[in-house]
């Protein structure tokens, strides 16, 4: 674990070393876009800094990870003079682990996106490949540490936004039960409570430990998750005591194609369990794909509609076009054409597939799929084309957000945005804890993770069996990248 250096090296040591690392790497990946160099080694000069993290140094999501005072930009240039009022809880409890903040990471704008090129910051890039992308939307943070800034990074996961990366730079991310961790003090819920805050980490045991001070009951929070008695970090290296019953699939839930890659990563892994003893079954998820990614846009968009909404109190006069990107804009265009009618069938919706999956893992311990449906796409590559620009230009000056619903424009983003992440979405909705395992590099050398999902609470299932993986000759070592080579 990263707190152990600390036997050989003190917390200001720690610090430096970061940002001289950062300062050598991030020119060409752009991932860390706010320091705070000077707070951090005052930080780590603190002789009462304590806790199992002491002095070790990491970096936060530009995005409801706050810090008193300092900017909380959200990858959206309307935020750019925005500045925390107090730390959020979520990073109150990081400090009582000795944490030492050196900066914020690199997101979309708002986080909307699964790659991470603001207009705001330009793209972060892979330090596997700086060609492609780290993923998102909390790639800033995978880059960071895939790249040997941070052993630990801030993120959070809306619909896949800590697995992705995690799959893209070879790392270990763990989405938590909704309502394991904290989201105030301003809120109570987040993305209605799909969105969850955890962290990125090289070694099962890290995030493990990590989750151990996070965990707890925070006032005011919508959602309550029965409180898990041991040490996380105990179970990432206590294996499985009896073999677990296990679901595959390798099929993509909107029906669309899955890289061979990405399909072997999965088989590899099947492989694998089947060695260890595990009864494996190939059985798809019990849930409607399409029902689920249009529940899923249904909230996308309201709550894009809404932070557009929140834009006021900073501002103070209401967002317009040219205070966005315009796929934000767009999006938040049809976020005021979704009824309140329709955004409570969608909640039914996730409530439906939570109640079946809850069903499934009475019979299947874990549900096993890729990651993601393909590698790591190539920066900009993603980008809307010029006439799908020159559409969003012309519908965002016209409020047109009714008229882009009557075209059929919600199932038409819904695919194209999630062909190639099909897999992440449902365990938000369920507020199922996820993770995605560094088990496979693809013939271009570029990390692919594998899905696991476990039944509502059950992390501790989920860090035994890391454990147990983090073990096998299927981990990524992240020293095979050419950052840490």
């Amino acid at each position: 674990m990263v707190g152990e250096l600390l036997k050989s090296l003190d917390g200001l040591a720690l610090a430096e070393a970061a940002i001289e690392r950062a300062e050598a790497v991030n020119p060409e990946i752009n991932a860390v876009i706010h320091k705070r160099y000077d707070k951090a080694l005052k930080d780590a000069e603190n002789p009462d800094l304590k806790g199992t993290f002491a002095g070790v140094p990491m970096l936060l999501k530009d995005i409801t990870q706050e810090i008193e005072g300092e900017p909380l930009t959200s990858g959206s240039r309307a935020l750019q003079n925005y500045r925390s009022g107090k730390d959020s809880e979520y990073v109150r409890r990081l400090r009582k682990l000795g944490t030492v903040f050196i900066g914020q990471t690199n997101v979309p704008e708002f986080a909307l996106m699964g790659v991470t090129e603001p207009e705001l910051y330009g793209p972060t890039r892979n330090p596997w490949n700086t060609g492609h992308t780290p993923g998102g939307s909390s790639g800033g943070s995978a880059a960071a540490v895939a790249a040997g800034i941070v052993p630990i990074a801030g993120a959070n996961d809306g619909g896949g936004s800590i697995r992705i990366p995690a799959a893209y730079c070879g790392l270990f991310g763990l989405k938590p039960t909704r309502g394991r961790v904290p989201v105030g003090p301003n809120l109570g819920r987040h993305w209605q409570g799909a969105s969850v805050d955890h962290v990125l980490t090289r070694t099962v045991r890290d995030s493990a430990a990590v989750l151990d001070e996070l965990v707890g009951v925070e006032k005011g929070a919508a959602f309550y998750t029965p409180e898990f008695k041991g040490s996380y970090l105990a179970e990432s290296k206590n294996p499985l005591s009896k073999p677990q019953r296990i679901a595959y699939s390798v099929k993509s839930l909107l029906g669309t194609d899955v890289h061979p890659d990405c399909v072997e990563a999965v088989m590899n892994t099947v492989s694998l369990l089947k060695e260890m003893g595990y009864h494996i079954e190939e059985m798809d998820a019990p849930v409607d794909g399409k029902k689920i990614a249009n529940s899923y846009f249904t909230l996308y968009f309201g709550e894009v509609a809404a932070s557009i909404a929140s834009l006021e109190e900073v501002l103070g006069r209401k967002a317009g076009f040219n205070d966005v990107e315009p796929t934000t804009w767009v999006l938040n265009l049809l976020g005021k054409a979704t009824s309140a009618g329709e955004f409570v069938l969608a909640m039914r919706e996730w409530d439906k597939a939570a109640y079946a999956m809850e069903t499934f893992h009475e019979t299947y311990d874990f549900y096993l799929t890729p990651t993601t449906a393909f590698p790591p796409a190539k920066i900009g590559e993603l980008e809307p084309g010029s006439a799908e620009k020159w559409l969003m230009k012309i519908a965002g000056r016209t409020n047109a957000g009714s008229l882009l619903k009557k075209a059929g424009i919600v199932d038409q983003i819904a695919e194209k945005s999630l062909m190639r992440t099909p897999f992440t979405q449902l365990a938000n909705l369920t507020g199922q804890p996820a993770m995605s395992a560094p088990l496979h590099l693809t013939k271009d050398g570029l990390p692919s993770g594998v899905q696991f999902v476990a039944a509502r609470g059950r992390e501790d299932m989920l860090f035994r069996l890391a454990g147990q993986l983090e073990q096998s000759s299927l981990w990524i070592d992240l020293k095979r990248s050419p950052y840490l080579a």
